[in-house]
């Protein structure tokens, strides 16, 4: 019997905030396979700040969806059926399939995960892209010392979660940034940061300087806007800073730094990054963070909805703050 695919495609491309209407769901039958192909039925579907940017046609680090084409994303699932030698039906894979139940593959970029230990979905979080982003940007660019003060922003979120956490862990003091009195408290009580500043008090930078006594050595930055403006007023001459997400300027809004004097005052490092341009990071950093999940010392939180269609519901959500933790959609 011949398998039906949904699938969300990119309908239009959104001017300022992205709406409903920019994607369309559509049916259509699976093709069978052929030699060296299998089929994935997807569990899960990660959501993440990045599509924002897919969606539009401004240069960047990746090309755009094309419209109407299936919208970008990573999943989790399960291989139903294969004619490939290297993949057996039942092996349990995450790969970048994009927003549909079902995905076919050579296998190239899918890589097989073991979900004996931690749950399927974990790998589109702490175990996944987020998970990694936060080990390189941390380790590589912003380079932690014992002793020295770090500010997370979005620190709630499946990157910033993890950053805080490993800051800890490498002796540094962990200031986080969030959304919110149940955020903040999240990210104290139970990630074990050691202060979190709540952006919508309305005292961003005072209560900031408050929580960083001595000044700020590192940063990781995944808001920008006004969030970043106050840790730059923070920082300590030689700070590192590592740029992961923009998330004030995704609908097109223009966000220039009111200050960026400090950078050469300070003699700041200041540097962007894409994880997907270092493969050479995820086998420690799998090997590392997969360790620390199994052993219970890091911790993290998901925000799931059920079912494809409300993909585009979970991105707007996300990228206005709605989301506690890694945002899923689960769509078995």
């Amino acid at each position: 019997m011949t398998r039906n695919n949904r699938r969300i495609l990119l309908a239009s491309r959104p001017e300022g905030a992205i709406c409903a209407e920019n994607f369309k769901l559509v049916s259509t039958p699976l093709e069978p396979l052929v030699d060296g192909q299998f089929l994935v039925r997807n569990h899960y579907l990660s959501v993440d700040p990045y599509m924002r940017g897919r969606m539009g046609k401004e240069k960047s680090y990746a090309a755009p969806v094309a419209l109407n084409e299936v919208m970008v994303g990573a999943t989790v699932g399960e291989v139903v059926a294969s004619l490939h030698p290297q993949f057996a039906v039942g092996d349990k894979v995450t790969g970048l399939f994009g927003w549909q139940e079902y995905g076919t593959s050579d296998g190239v970029g899918v890589r097989k995960v073991d979900d004996k230990l931690v749950p399927l979905q974990a790998y589109l979080g702490v175990l996944g892209m987020p998970g990694v982003t936060a080990w390189y940007g941390l380790n590589k660019i912003v380079a932690p010392q014992a002793g020295q003060t770090i500010v997370v922003s979005a620190a709630s979120g499946a990157v910033g979660s993890v950053v805080g956490q490993l800051a800890k862990l490498a002796g540094c003091r962990a200031v986080g940034i969030a959304g919110g009195a149940e955020k903040c408290r999240y990210v104290v009580e139970t990630l074990g940061f050691d202060a979190c500043v709540d952006y919508k008090a309305g005292r961003l930078y005072e209560d900031l300087k408050d929580a960083t006594p001595e000044g700020v050595d590192g940063c990781f930055e995944n808001v920008g806007g006004a969030v970043l403006d106050a840790t730059l007023a923070r920082m300590n001459p030689f700070g590192r800073i590592a740029i992961c997400g923009m998330i004030a300027g995704y609908d097109n809004q223009p966000v220039p730094l009111k200050h960026p004097q400090i950078i050469l005052s300070m003699r700041l490092l200041v540097q962007g990054f894409i994880i997907s341009e270092h493969p050479e990071a995820w086998p420690p950093a799998l090997k590392e963070l997969g360790g620390l999940v199994a052993q219970g010392e890091l911790h993290y939180r998901e925000s799931v909805v059920e079912g494809l269609e409300r993909a585009p519901e979970a991105l707007m959500g996300l990228l206005k703050g709605a989301n506690f933790g890694k945002q899923l959609v689960k769509l078995v």
